[in-house]
């Protein structure tokens, strides 16, 4: 009986660190690869194009692409929207950090609602779970597929065409690429651009001839 009560903590420890260290391995794996964004995008990319193929294929499981498209428009969405919204921060006194709409304003790099990680790692889950969906007849819904495209057209279309109005309004861009990077302050307390040197050669000076007697 004193076994029985004791073997139960023993068990329940072990179960306990066996996944605590799986979680730690796990995230110790998400973070050795988290620099290396082509290389993940490009995996993620392979996974969705086999996605596809099976679908394709199969010539079944629609609803459940349908879903996962839906799921990564709203991903890619959250992905391009600010984390702090213009239409809100106009409204508040004191709004926090705002974006540039000038280009001789402080340089404040896009903060996205959704970082570029897990953006990536929503996608590539989504996209795993749905291939294993592809595996089970359950998820296999009959459904005339054309409407689906089309309501998936048409809400994309009209999804996006909300976005860029938002991002024309407030005048800002989803990506920080192409901004001055600045190398310090002078002499009047002004940040300077950097300004690459360009060595130009020197042109020897004429030597004087010693006219000959």
């Amino acid at each position: 009986m004193m076994q029985d009560i004791d073997a139960e903590p023993v068990s329940t420890n072990y179960v306990s660190h066996t996944r605590t260290f799986i979680e730690q391995r796990y995230q110790k794996y998400l973070d050795d690869i988290t620099p290396f964004t082509i290389g993940r995008w490009v995996g993620a990319g392979l996974l969705t194009l086999a996605f596809l193929a099976r679908v394709f294929l199969l010539q079944g499981w629609y609803i459940v692409t349908y879903a996962l498209g839906i799921y990564h428009l709203n991903l890619f969405i959250a992905f391009l929207t600010p984390k702090i919204d213009p239409a809100i921060s106009l409204l508040e006194e004191d709004g926090g950090p705002e974006l540039p709409t000038r280009a001789n304003e402080e340089f404040r790099p896009f903060v996205r609602r959704l970082p570029e990680f897990k953006f990536w790692y929503s996608v590539t889950k989504s996209t795993l779970i749905a291939f294993i969906c592809t595996f089970f007849e359950f998820f296999n819904i009959p459904v005339f597929w054309p409407i689906l495209v089309m309501y998936f057209i048409t809400l994309f279309c009209l999804t996006m065409k909300k976005q860029i109005k938002h991002m024309i309004k407030y005048r800002y861009l989803p990506f920080t690429h192409g901004k001055p990077k600045y190398s310090g302050l002078n002499d009047t307390g002004k940040v300077e651009a950097t300004v690459p040197l360009i060595s130009i050669p020197s042109i020897p000076e004429p030597q004087a001839q010693i006219p000959k007697e």
